[in-house]
C-alpha cells in the first residue's frame, strides 16, 4: 500500500513538472509572438536637415546622413535665436524641413504576414515613402497613425523607409512643438487574420466588492479571400499575474471582412484602480484556428467606476475626489520633444511627487509612455484633441486641416487610448475662437457624438474662456458637454449653478497666484469638482508667461511684446529642472496632507526699483536665507501652514507668532531684517511645537554635489539617468547665489543627451558641454548607448574641486 501511495506521488510530481514545462514553453511560444508583432523600430536611422528632392527613392545614396536613433528633435539641437521663425510662440527655436531614412532587411518568410509601420507622432506634415511609394501625408503632429507595408515590399532584400517632415510653415503653434520623429516607431506583424490596430477595447461596469464585469471588445480582420472559422479567448489576469476571468467565443469571418466580439467576463473580488492604489489588471486575447495561434494582443487596464452628478460632483469607485489637477504641455523641457520613456515617466512621477492627482494634456493627446506611466503611479488625466477647430489662431495651425481630419485625428486619440484607467475625461477642445457663435454649438456636438461612438464610460468637456461678453451667452455651447470647463472664469460659477443647477464645472485653467481663492471654491461647492492650474509644469515656448520683471523694463503680457531672451514659461509650479517651486508647496498642502509645514523668503526688491509680476506669475520666493547685500534691512518670509499657528525663529531667538488656519489662507509672513544664520519655522498645535523647518546661510560655493535619479540604467539607447548638480559651501549648505560656469565630461558607453538650470533667459544649446549654475543648481541628461559598462560623468568649475558620478549600463 505504501509502495502505491509513493508510486502516486513520484507520478504526479512528474505530471506537475512535465505541465509547468509545457506552460513554460507556452509563454514562452506567445513571448516570442508578441516581440514578433510589435517591434521598436527606433534604431538606425539616418537624418538629414533640409530639403532632399530624391530622398524618398530606395537606392538614394544617404551615407553622408547622420545616423541616430529616435525619438528625435532636431529643433531643441537649434540655436536659439530671436530671428527663427516660431517666434515667441515656439521658443524662437528653428524648424523647417528635415528627412529621415531606415535601411532594413525583409525576409522571405514574411510573405505570409501583414506588416504595418506605425509611427506614435511626427511633428509635423509627415510623408512616408517604402520604396520609393508615398503611403501618404499626416498632417497633425500629435497623432499616431499607421500604413501598411505589406503591398510594397521586397522580400529577400533590403528596403528603405523614408519620412520626410515639414515643419516650415510658421507659425503653427502658440507653444513650443519641436521637429521630426519625436516618439516611437513600430514594426507592426500580423497574421492575414487578426486583431485590428487599436482593435482591442475594455470597459468595466457592474462593480462592487464582490464581482465586476469586464467588457472587452475586440475588433477582428480578415485580410484572406476564404471564409475563416476561428475562436477569440479573452484571458483576464490580476494584478498578481492570477486567472481572473476567461471567455471563448467561435467567430466565422466572411472573406475580406471585419468583425467586432464582445464578451463579457465576471471578475470575483476586484481590485479597484485609485490615484491611492493603481491597480492594473491584463486583457489577454487571442485569436486562434483549429489550435493554431494566429494573432494575440496583451491590454492594461483597471476596474474602477466613474460618475458625475452636480450633487456628489466627481465620483470614483463611489467616493467623491476633488481634482488638484495642473496643465502641462508636451515638451520634456530640455529634451525638447523628444519622448523618451524615462523622460515620461519622470514627468508623472514629479507631479505625483508634487501633490497633483490629475493633469490635463493640454492641448493634444500624449505619448503613449506618459499614459501609462499615468496608469501605473495613479495620476488622473484629462486627455485633450485639439487647441482650435475651424477657425485658427495662427496662419498655419490645425484649423486649415480641421474639416478635413477631425474625424481620423478624434479616432485615433480615443481608439488608442480607451484602455487607460488614468483617463477620467476626454477633452475636445480650448478656448475656441469661434466659441461664440452657433457653429461652435454643432460641432462641439459633432465631436461628442463621434467619442461616444467609440466609448460612452467617460464625459466630454472643452476648456471654454470669457471674451469680454456675458458668461451665460456660452450655455449652449456648454450644454453639449458632459462637464463645463472654464478658463479662468470659476467665480463664475456659484451664479452660474443658480442659473443652471444641473451644471458640473471643472476649472481647466487658473492662474497660479489664485491657488487658496480656487481651493476654496472647490471645497466648498460640491458641483466644481476641481482646478487645473496654468501649469503645474515650465515648458519651453509661449515666451515670457509667467515672467516677472523689474520697474523700467518693459512691461506687458507675453503676446503684448517680444521679451526676449525668454524662449519659455516661468509659470509652472515645477520648473524645467523639475525643483519644485514654493508655489507647488503651497498648492500641494491645500490639497493633501502629507507635507504640512513650509518656509521660503520673497526675493527682496532692490531698491528703488519693484518686482512686476504679469498674469500668470507669483511672487519671486525662494528656499534661501542667503542674502548678504541686505544685512540689517527688512526682508519678508513666507510659512505655509496646516497647523493653527506657526512661530519663528532666528539663530535661536523666537520673532513671533502667528496664526495660519483656513481665515489666514494657511500662510504667515513675517518682516525679519536679514542676519545671516538659521531660520526656523515651527507648526504649533494645543501651544505645542510638531515639527520645525530651517533655512540655512550658506557660505561660499566651493563643492559640487551629484545626485542621480538613477543609478543604474539599460543599455537600450533610449535610456535616461538625471543628475541633479548642486553648488554647495564647505558644510554642504546649497548656495542658492552661485552661477558658476559648469563643464561637464562623459565616459564609457553613454552620451550627455542635454544640460539645463531652468533659466528660461538662458539660451546657450541644451546640447552644449557647458552651462552656468541657477540659483546653484544644474542638471545634466545622461543617454545610454547599445554597449554595457559604467559611465562616468565629470562635472567642474572654477574654484570649485571636480566631482565624478558613476552609473551602470546594463
Amino acid at each position: 500500500m505504501n509502495n502505491l501511495i509513493s508510486n502516486h506521488i513520484h507520478y504526479l510530481k512528474k505530471s506537475m513538472l512535465l505541465l509547468c514545462m509545457l506552460l513554460l514553453n507556452f509563454l514562452s511560444l506567445h513571448a516570442q509572438e508578441n516581440l514578433k508583432r510589435k517591434q521598436l523600430f527606433d534604431g538606425d536611422w539616418r537624418f538629414f536637415l533640409g530639403e532632399s528632392a530624391q530622398a524618398s527613392s530606395d537606392n538614394f545614396n544617404d551615407k553622408d546622413w547622420r545616423e541616430l536613433d529616435l525619438p528625435h528633435d532636431w529643433s531643441i539641437e537649434g540655436k536659439v535665436h530671436p530671428k527663427n521663425v516660431t517666434g515667441a510662440g515656439g521658443g524662437y527655436f528653428p524648424a523647417g524641413v528635415a528627412w529621415y531614412r531606415k535601411t532594413f532587411t525583409v525576409p522571405d518568410n514574411w510573405k505570409t504576414k501583414k506588416t504595418a509601420i506605425y509611427f506614435e507622432g511626427v511633428y509635423m506634415n509627415s510623408e512616408v515613402f517604402i520604396n520609393g511609394k508615398s503611403l501618404g501625408v499626416y498632417p497633425y503632429g500629435y497623432s499616431s497613425f499607421s500604413y501598411d507595408l505589406s503591398p510594397y515590399l521586397k522580400y529577400g532584400q533590403q528596403n528603405v523607409i523614408a519620412v520626410r517632415v515639414d515643419n516650415s510653415q510658421q507659425m503653427n503653434s502658440r507653444w513650443y512643438s519641436g521637429s521630426g520623429i519625436y516618439r516611437h516607431v513600430w514594426l507592426i506583424q500580423t497574421n492575414p487574420i487578426h486583431i485590428a490596430q487599436w482593435g482591442t477595447g475594455i470597459s468595466t461596469f457592474e462593480i462592487s466588492p464582490k464581482k465586476a464585469t469586464v467588457r472587452v471588445e475586440t475588433k477582428l480582420m480578415n485580410e484572406t479571400k476564404s471564409l475563416q472559422e476561428i475562436t477569440v479567448t479573452a484571458l483576464i489576469q490580476d494584478p498578481k499575474s492570477n486567472t481572473a476571468g476567461r471567455h471563448e467565443t467561435k467567430v466565422a469571418l466572411s472573406p475580406k471582412s471585419e468583425k467586432v466580439v464582445v464578451q463579457l467576463i465576471k471578475v470575483g473580488n476586484p481590485v479597484l484602480w485609485s490615484p491611492q492604489q493603481p491597480s492594473l489588471y491584463k486583457a489577454l486575447v487571442q485569436v486562434s484556428k483549429q489550435k493554431e495561434m494566429l494573432d494575440q494582443s496583451t491590454t492594461d487596464f483597471g476596474i474602477r467606476s466613474l460618475a458625475f452628478t452636480a450633487e456628489k460632483g466627481f465620483q470614483l469607485n463611489g467616493k467623491t475626489i476633488k481634482l488638484n489637477g495642473g496643465c502641462v504641455h508636451h515638451d520634456n523641457g530640455s529634451l525638447g520633444a523628444a519622448a523618451f520613456d524615462r523622460a515620461e515617466q519622470r514627468k508623472a512621477e514629479l507631479l505625483k511627487a508634487s501633490g497633483f492627482n490629475a493633469v490635463r494634456t493640454s492641448h493634444n493627446p500624449p505619448s503613449e509612455a506618459f499614459l501609462d506611466a499615468c496608469d501605473r503611479l495613479g495620476l488622473l488625466v484629462m486627455d485633450e484633441s485639439f487647441d482650435c477647430w475651424k477657425i485658427g489662431k495662427n496662419k498655419y495651425d490645425y484649423s486649415n486641416y480641421f474639416n478635413a481630419w477631425w474625424k481620423r485625428d478624434l479616432q485615433a486619440m480615443v481608439l488608442r487610448d480607451r484602455n487607460h484607467p488614468s483617463i477620467f475625461m476626454w477633452s475636445i477642445g480650448n478656448e475656441i475662437p469661434e466659441r461664440e457663435d452657433l457653429d461652435a454649438v454643432n460641432t462641439a456636438k459633432m465631436l461628442s457624438e463621434e467619442i461616444k461612438k467609440i466609448d460612452t464610460s467617460r464625459p466630454i468637456t472643452s476648456a471654454i474662456v470669457n471674451g469680454g461678453k456675458n458668461w451665460d451667452i456660452f450655455d449652449p455651447l456648454m450644454a453639449q458637454h458632459d462637464v463645463a470647463g472654464y478658463n479662468y472664469n470659476l467665480d463664475k460659477a456659484p451664479q452660474d449653478h443658480i442659473r443652471v443647477p444641473s451644471r458640473i464645472i471643472v476649472q481647466t485653467e487658473s492662474y497660479p497666484k489664485d491657488a487658496f481663492k480656487n481651493w476654496e471654491l472647490v471645497q466648498k461647492n460640491h458641483y466644481i469638482i476641481g482646478d487645473f492650474v496654468w501649469t503645474a509644469m515650465d515648458y519651453l515656448g509661449e515666451s515670457g508667461i509667467g515672467r516677472y520683471y523689474y520697474s523700467g523694463e518693459v512691461p506687458g503680457e507675453h503676446w503684448e511684446n517680444d521679451f526676449f531672451p525668454w524662449h519659455g514659461a516661468y509659470c509652472g509650479d515645477i520648473d524645467l529642472i523639475g525643483w519644485r517651486k514654493p508655489i507647488a508647496h503651497y498648492r500641494g498642502m491645500l490639497y493633501n496632507e502629507k507635507e504640512k509645514l513650509y518656509m521660503a523668503v520673497r526675493e527682496p526688491a532692490p531698491e528703488p526699483l519693484e518686482i512686476k509680476q504679469t498674469w500668470w506669475s507669483v511672487y519671486p520666493t525662494w528656499e534661501s536665507w542667503t542674502w548678504p547685500e541686505y544685512t540689517g534691512k527688512n526682508v519678508e518670509v513666507e510659512v505655509y501652514s496646516k497647523y493653527p499657528k506657526v512661530r519663528l525663529y532666528l539663530n535661536g531667538q523666537l520673532l513671533g507668532q502667528k496664526e495660519t488656519g483656513e481665515k489666514q489662507e494657511f500662510k504667515a509672513v513675517f518682516t525679519v531684517p536679514y542676519a545671516s544664520g538659521i531660520l526656523r519655522a515651527a507648526g504649533v498645535a494645543n501651544e505645542k511645537e510638531q515639527e520645525s523647518v530651517t533655512l540655512k546661510s550658506a557660505g561660499e560655493a566651493v563643492q559640487i554635489k551629484l545626485a542621480a535619479d538613477r543609478k543604474e540604467i539599460k543599455a537600450d539607447g533610449q535610456d535616461l539617468t538625471y543628475i541633479a548638480v548642486e553648488l554647495i559651501d564647505k558644510e554642504g549648505v546649497l548656495n542658492p547665489n552661485a552661477e558658476g560656469r559648469l563643464t561637464f565630461k562623459i565616459e564609457g558607453p553613454g552620451s550627455i543627451q542635454a544640460v539645463d538650470n531652468a533659466n528660461l533667459k538662458d539660451f546657450e544649446p541644451y546640447q552644449s558641454r557647458t552651462r552656468k549654475a541657477w540659483h546653484g543648481r544644474a542638471l545634466a541628461i545622461v543617454r545610454s548607448t547599445h554597449q554595457k559598462g559604467e559611465i562616468k560623468l565629470t562635472v567642474s568649475g572654477d574654484g570649485l574641486q571636480p566631482q565624478i558620478i558613476t552609473i551602470t549600463s546594463n
